[in-house]
């Protein structure tokens, strides 16, 4: 990370960051070429490990990818505000993100399924949810066991931060 002191390190506030974002920016490895498509997702924060799960339709090419090389990214931004400079290098955007890298698994296991699904709808939602197995038979679920994460948050600039409503 370039600019340090933007850096988000305090757990509570890469958690809020992570339950403020709704949109999850999962890249993939496709030989030489990225492959980035915006999900939504759900996440677990458990004895300081980070798991995100994403769903979709039982076919796709993400998940072919996923197949032949595990390795995943993502980011997710939160609280994103343009503002104005009275010259143009002083415009810019105030934002908080969320930056990860880790490994990408198709779950298999129904009930592990069911749980990922949970998840997924309690962070979009924040309401609880249950499924039936055959919910659960018609979608993909994968799990993205997160290796390296790191946050940032550029703020508005003190002169505008007075002026926001």
């Amino acid at each position: 990370m370039t600019r340090r002191e933007r850096e988000v390190t305090e757990e509570k506030e890469i958690l809020r960051i992570l339950d403020e974002g709704k949109v999850l920016h999962l890249g993939l490895c496709d030989r030489e070429i990225p492959y980035v498509l915006p999900m939504n997702y759900g996440y677990t924060y458990i004895d300081g490990r980070y798991t995100f799960y994403i769903h979709g339709a039982v076919k796709g090419y993400k998940y072919e990818l996923i197949k032949n090389n595990s390795n995943a990214a993502f980011s997710i931004e939160a609280n994103v505000k343009p503002f104005e400079g009275e010259l143009p290098c002083q415009y810019g955007t105030s934002y908080e993100s969320v930056c990860a890298r880790g490994k990408a698994y198709i779950l298999e296991d129904v009930e592990e399924k069911k749980k990922a699904l949970s998840i997924l709808m309690k962070t979009q939602t924040g309401k609880d949810f249950t499924f039936e197995d055959k919910m659960v038979s018609i979608v993909n679920v994968v799990r993205i066991d997160v290796t390296e994460l790191t946050a940032k948050k550029r703020p508005l600039p003190a002169a505008m931060a007075g002026t926001e409503q």
